[in-house]
């Protein structure tokens, strides 16, 4: 059964989006789906800042979905976007590569070793794999096949005959007489443009003008394939266009009305695919608030085109903790996949579900992830006891799910961090895990690990993948004899308490109470005695002897949770390291 999305008008950002969207499409195009687009270009690692581009409309058009109506949510690869310079950091390429700077990305090579066919297949492939597993729903379009069949045949044509009109429009943004003078800080409009490119997907690139004139369509060179072409004649009436190439010097003339292999610059070509497919909806990253920005003039070239601009806020950046702003250019920048093999899916749309489009917010791959997935238990726990908010409720239900059901999820989903700290204690050996996990609650005992899937898989990726080797929990093999002799009489004490209790308490919440309930005991408290009735020193008291067990148990001061890690040791070993 699809899985309701219950929120109010003022509480949740995809539903006012959503009764916009609705509202806007009925003005519009009354009758027909509703369009909403997203639009990535697979110059190299799709990063999860570039996922927001998908995510944003992905969820409005979901919620569109679920109120009955038919939504078609296009997402246009920009595999014809010129390859423009050689990522550092990408495993399989070498400087060679760049001898296909200018090519179109469907036609410079894949990385060594890979699989597919080109350069941008290879990148798609990974975010088409992320997008199925995150339940996204779309119409994937290859802006290589749109432009080489002649989709955009009479778009391009046209545009051609009233490149004058787009020049004007183009030419209110450009600076022709010296540098304008800028606030301090503030970047040219070109370095703007090029960073917000970067950012979103779009090929940097010029915008058509030439000694020639202005010409708002680019040739790739029929020897050497490369953009690095200049327009020099163009007639309407015949459609016969002239261009070299400073790359390998060619040159031809050639007839637009029969020519597949080019495409419009990038400002005028974006607004023609809103005009061509209709788009109701389509957000832009904040770097488009720049004047000048492809976002801004597009809306006005839309026109030109006989379309209208799509609605949709600026979405702000998303970070990584621990990282700068991400740059798909770059390697080494985490991708949908990468947080997908350390995160359920549920928790990754339900990041970009509850914070709305403007808010900028962080990815975790360090130890917030533990935190984060504690916070998404306690919200689901909410959920089930129905004590949660509106907005919370609708943030949890389109992370579970969408209109056409409800994700795969762990069937019997135990705390991350137990997990993960079980998963570090063990190695991974699947016998030990299972015995743990097991005792976790004895009158329940988890039954097979599968119960635990992909939990504890994403739990043990992230361990084995993100925790720095020398964070990595080691169980001592025998007794710490010289710390054991030199404890004085309140330390032997208190590891006598806890080996007195440890085979009544065998069990998480029972460790949890006995750990705890140690220094209040020796302090003259009941085990069970609250904060709020206790003496501020027995949080210091109940830290000395946290760090002494962790010394006696894996020789450090700190470590995973204690109730966790007795577990994981075992009694038997426990009571051998602590002196028994």
């Amino acid at each position: 059964m699809p899985i309701v999305a219950q929120s109010t008008e003022t509480t949740d950002w995809v539903s006012r989006f959503a009764d916009e969207v609705i509202e806007e499409s009925e003005r519009r195009a009354p009758g027909k789906p509703v369009v909403v687009a997203s639009g990535l270009s697979p110059s190299g690692p799709i990063h999860l800042g570039n996922l927001r581009e998908v995510m944003t409309p992905h969820l409005v058009a979901d919620e569109i979905r679920r109120r009955g109506h038919t939504v078609r949510h296009l997402l246009s690869w920009d595999d014809y976007d010129r390859y423009r310079k050689v990522p550092v950091g990408i495993p399989g390429i070498d400087d060679s590569w760049a001898e296909h700077i200018g090519k179109p990305l469907t036609s410079v090579p894949a990385p060594k070793g890979s699989e597919h066919p080109n350069w941008a297949e290879h990148f798609k492939a990974a975010m088409v794999e992320a997008l199925a597993e995150l339940g996204v729903e779309y119409d994937g379009i290859s802006q290589t096949e749109q432009y080489t069949s002649g989709v955009y045949r009479d778009q391009v044509l046209f545009a051609m005959k009233h490149r004058g009109d787009i020049d004007a429009i183009l030419d209110q943004y450009r600076t022709k007489k010296g540098p304008a003078k800028k606030q301090q800080g503030q970047k040219p409009v070109d370095e703007a443009e090029l960073e917000a490119a970067e950012g979103s997907g779009a090929a940097a690139e010029d915008d058509g003008s030439s000694a020639a004139g202005y010409y708002p369509y680019k040739p790739y060179c029929g020897q050497c394939e490369k953009d690095l072409t200049t327009v020099t004649s163009y007639d309407d009436e015949t459609t016969e266009l002239a261009y070299t190439c400073s790359a390998c010097g060619f040159s031809e003339t050639v007839r637009l009305s029969e020519f597949n292999r080019g495409k419009l610059v990038w400002k005028v070509d974006w607004p023609m695919r809103w005009a061509y497919e209709g788009v109701i909806f389509e957000p832009s990253g904040v770097d488009h608030s720049s004047p000048g920005s492809s976002f801004q003039v597009g809306g006005q070239i839309v026109g030109i085109f006989g379309g209208k601009q799509p609605i949709g806020p600026m979405y702000a950046f998303v970070g990584i903790s621990g990282m700068a702003k991400m740059s798909s250019s770059k390697g080494g920048v985490p991708t949908p996949a990468d947080a997908l093999q350390i995160m359920e899916p549920q928790l990754l749309r339900w990041l970009y579900a509850r914070r709305r489009p403007n808010q900028s917010f962080k990815i975790a791959f360090d130890q917030e992830i533990q935190r984060l997935y504690d916070e998404w238990d306690k919200l689901a726990g909410k959920v089930a006891d129905g004590s949660v908010l509106p907005a919370d409720a609708a943030a949890y239900a389109r992370a579970v799910g969408t209109a056409a059901g409800e994700l795969p999820r762990t069937p019997r989903p135990m705390p991350y961090r137990t997990l993960a700290s079980v998963a570090d204690i063990t190695a991974g050996a699947e016998d030990q895990t299972l015995r743990i996990l097991s005792e976790l609650d004895p009158e329940n005992p988890l039954a097979s690990l599968d119960e635990a899937r992909p939990r504890l898989d994403k739990a043990e990726t992230w361990i084995n993948t993100q925790v720095p080797a020398e964070e990595r929990t080691v169980v001592r093999d025998e007794p710490d004899v010289d710390l054991l002799k030199s404890l004085d009489d309140q330390g032997r004490e208190s590891l006598r308490l806890l080996q007195d209790g440890l085979e009544q308490n065998w069990s998480l919440d029972g460790l949890t109470h006995l750990v705890y309930g140690v220094p209040k005991v020796q302090a003259g408290f009941p085990a069970d005695a609250t904060a709020k009735e206790l003496p501020s020193e027995i949080k210091v008291a109940q830290r000395t002897f946290f760090a002494l067990l962790y010394h006696l148990l894996v020789g450090r001061d700190t470590g995973p949770r204690l109730p966790t890690l007795l577990l994981a040791v075992g009694q038997d070993q426990v009571r051998k390291l602590l002196g028994a």
